[in-house]
């Protein structure tokens, strides 16, 4: 065994350890497997959320109706989360109303008169101001009103695009600023009510404890507290718990799912007429609808092993388990802890042993892999309900989803390299894939992504690939080859998806981390390039910047809240960064993580690294927002300490510096070649790897410094610990394999050579 290959495996057996060592001290849980609502007919019975398997968290109280005619109906009293019913793709709103011609409504002091509703628009009065709104844009007096400062691009988008190609917003009341798509409304609250476009029309909607009066042919009520009917087969989703409904005559049967809350024991008290069917939380639990799917698994896997090789047989195996994990956790009936970490457990055996030589870029990835495993098994195993572990199952069915198809894919290898122009229609195939995921996001989703994916993570791949290739060629000291519109596309392909990325992150984030994270990685190619072609100046120049760039952010910190309270764009973000505690709201999550890195200390807050409080209750950390994402770091200094953080910074830096080491290797390989195709090849990997390190540092950088409070406050997920399922399948998998591709085509290269230097 290679040296890195036995530092790497006694690593990961400790941190392996410690999982199971988690896992098995984690407490008993109970949780309500069915709630069962008994009324006659006529019957009314209110209850909480908790009442219902609810988390005691979401506060609110609902009122179940049993009505003579045999339906059941359900409504909420207005003070928390509004109730709404799923059938199929159709999803109705407790304390909303679809608008109609004639209908009134009044908001504080703000009375409006519906027009006109159709299809493509509604049209509102109020006194003598008109309002018109089609879903996107919003009138007034048929003018658009000013942009408002944190959504300018979209509204600049929305007035120039065709209809069917505008970003969908909604209509938004309350605040104190008459701008874009808001109405401002004296002593009401942002975001106190709304109006959206969906299948029915344009959908009225309030807020929590918003008091709504409405109008129509049937007389004057608060639009909270309306009832929905329950029927057989729909979803009623109370906060964030989803209940499946099945009525049965006299009896409400509930199946809750999504987060549903734990118990120590099944001693709660419940209700008159609320009955809870118990069942116990599993760890080597699997649902029985994954025995077919796992059995047609194996027969593949057995026949891909029979026709290709072992190694194809076991990789088909390893990305089948992770996508049967996927699809039940997805589903609703996840599998036990223990089962995916059996599979995490097999992935990372299998990218340990599976190549000849054990690079350090991988010998460095998998221990920080199994790290961001134990961080978000020990944060799902002592939460108070199941919502926490979601992110450790989706995080090991993609793990191993990931290394199963890296691995297939690199067997395809050809013998020989491809033809440069078939690589070039590959990234151009692949560019038009992250173009068209990223117009889905803006059309369908939002800063969150769309269908639980992030099609961000797949366009900084495809981003690296495409600039590396352009780099690739600029370096070649000569006229490339191909033709004039060749040429074009290569230059303008990662200029077009460069600027869509800067485009969904001005559009759909509220925070302008992912524009620094771009010129982070914008700024490392161009030095990586200004080093590989020996321009000195441009490098001094680049690390100028760079040191300016600190210098003006030390500047800022000095200067206080008073020196930018004048800007208005984005500026709210730096003045909760200079002085949280005047902004408690907006600030929350840094002053939460500090207080949770200040309970950590160096040894951790159970003063033993946490090891004696693994698998426990995570205590404070839970209460920050956002812990298993973008303030992951905070959860581990608050668990394991400043000591073990400090190892896991050296350990980030072992596997950037691999990168790079790994990349200088590729461009000197491509420097000693006598062929223009290997040399481009060469270089590309070169650059390739050089922009996957720059984003990876990225992440660090702005991860580690959102959490200590180095940088103003902005949310990046964290490579490897945060719960990024589409960073970690869309990125890092793929940047792994091209490594390991990488270093293998090294070794065939340096191999070829030595043999063709013998002498007889």
């Amino acid at each position: 065994m290679s040296r890195a290959r036995m530092a790497s495996g006694a690593l990961l057996a400790v941190l392996c350890a410690l999982q199971m060592l988690a896992l098995l001290r984690a407490p008993a849980a109970w949780l309500p497997a069915q709630v069962a609502v008994a009324l006659a007919p006529g019957a009314t019975l209110d209850v909480d959320h908790a009442a219902l398997g609810a988390p005691d968290a979401d506060a609110g109280r609902l009122r179940l109706e049993h009505r003579n005619d045999g339906t059941w109906w359900a409504a909420d009293d207005g003070t928390g989360a509004p109730l709404s019913v799923q059938d199929g793709t159709r999803q109705y709103r407790s304390g909303s109303v679809v608008l109609a011609p004639a209908q009134t409504f009044q908001l504080g002091a703000l009375r409006m008169r519906v027009a006109a509703a159709g299809a493509n628009a509604v049209d509102l009065a109020a006194g003598g101001t008109r309002w018109r709104y089609d879903g996107a844009l919003l009138r007034r007096d048929g003018v658009p009103q000013q942009a408002c400062p944190d959504a300018r691009l979209a509204d600049a988008w929305n007035r120039i695009a065709p209809r069917a190609l505008a970003l969908g917003r909604p209509l938004v009341f309350g605040g104190n600023l008459d701008c874009g798509n808001r109405i401002a409304i004296a002593g009401m609250p942002l975001h106190a009510a709304g109006i959206a476009r969906n299948d029915d029309g344009f959908l009225l909607g309030t807020g929590p404890a918003v008091p709504l009066l409405l109008e129509d042919g049937h007389g004057a009520a608060l639009l909270a507290g309306r009832p929905l009917r329950l029927d057989a087969g729909q979803t009623l989703i109370v906060g964030r718990t989803r209940l499946l409904l099945a009525p049965d005559g006299g009896v409400l049967r509930m199946h809750p799912g999504g987060h549903v809350a734990l118990y120590a024991d099944t001693q709660k008290r419940l209700p008159a007429g609320v009955a809870w069917t118990w069942t116990r939380r599993a760890a080597w639990d699997l649902p029985a609808q994954a025995a077919t799917p796992l059995l047609a698994l194996l027969g593949l896997a057995c026949a891909a092993a029979l026709l290709v090789n072992r190694k194809a047989g076991a990789a088909m195996l390893l990305a089948g388990c992770g996508a049967v994990l996927f699809w039940l956790q997805r589903s609703g009936t996840p599998a036990g802890a223990g089962i995916g970490l059996l599979v995490a457990w097999a992935a990372l055996a299998f990218a340990l042993l599976a190549p000849r030589k054990l690079e350090p870029v991988l010998a460095a990835a998998l221990p920080l892999l199994a790290v961001g495993l134990l961080a978000q098994l020990d944060l799902g195993l002592g939460a108070p309900d199941t919502a926490w572990l979601r992110h450790f199952h989706k995080t090991a069915a993609l793990l191993a989803l990931g290394a199963g198809a890296v691995t297939l894919a690199g067997l395809v290898r050809p013998a020989r390299p491809l033809p440069q122009a078939r690589i070039e229609l590959a990234l151009l195939l692949l560019t038009g894939a992250a173009l068209l995921a990223l117009l889905v996001q803006v059309a369908y989703g939002d800063e969150t992504g769309v269908f639980d994916l992030q099609p961000v993570e797949f366009a900084k791949l495809a981003l690296a690939a495409l600039s590396a290739h352009c780099l690739a060629l600029a370096c070649a000291g000569g006229p490339a080859p191909g033709g004039t519109r060749r040429r074009a596309l290569r230059v303008a392909a990662p200029a077009l998806l460069f600027m869509l990325l800067l485009g969904v992150a001005l559009v759909q984030v509220d925070d302008y981390s992912p524009l620094v994270l771009l010129a982070l990685w914008a700024g490392t190619m161009m030095l990586a390039q200004a080093l590989a072609t020996r321009r000195r100046g441009t490098a001094w120049l680049l690390a100028g910047v760079a040191l300016a760039a600190v210098a003006t952010v030390a500047l800022l910190r000095g200067a206080g809240a008073d020196g930018i309270a004048r800007w208005d764009f984005y500026a709210d973000r730096f003045l909760v960064w200079l002085d949280p505690g005047t902004h408690p709201h907006t600030g929350q999550q840094l002053l939460l993580g500090a207080r949770a890195i200040a309970q950590g200390g160096w040894v951790g807050a159970d003063g033993a690294f946490g090891l004696a409080a693994l698998g426990l209750d995570p205590g404070f950390a839970l209460r920050i927002p956002a812990v298993q994402d973008d303030f992951a770091a905070s959860f581990f200094l608050a668990r394991h300490g400043l000591a073990a953080a400090v190892g896991l910074w050296l350990l980030q830096a072992l596997f950037l510096a691999a990168l790079l080491r790994l990349a200088m290797r590729c461009w000197l390989a491509g420097a000693n070649a006598r062929d223009f195709r290997v040399a481009w090849l060469a270089r590309l990997r070169c650059f390739f790897l050089a922009g996957g390190a720059a984003f990876a540092f990225g992440h660090f950088l702005l991860s580690w410094g959102t959490n200590l409070a180095i940088f103003p406050v902005m949310g990046q997920p964290m490579s490897f610990l945060s719960a990024g399922g589409s960073h970690l399948l869309f990125f890092i998998c793929p940047l792994l394999g091209a490594a390991a591709a990488s270093s293998q085509s090294l070794e065939e290269n340096e191999s070829c050579r030595s043999t063709s230097n013998m002498k007889p």
